[in-house]
């Protein structure tokens, strides 16, 4: 992935104060599959339109 999107996500939920079990709420997902998709053990198709919800959500 273009620059690590854990390190992305991270950083962002860390500027707002926010948890990853927040975000995963947020777009839909258990929190186990957010941590799988953002340290890139999930990468299929579905989970790439998970990555593009969660770059608008954050705004990266």
């Amino acid at each position: 992935m273009p620059e690590d999107l854990g390190a992305q996500v991270r950083s962002e939920l860390f500027k707002r104060k926010m948890s990853q079990k927040e975000l995963a709420a947020m777009v839909g997902i258990s929190n186990a599959y957010l941590s799988d998709i953002i340290r890139g053990r999930k990468d299929g198709p579905k989970a790439q339109e998970h990555i593009k919800h969660i770059r608008k959500i954050l705004s990266i």
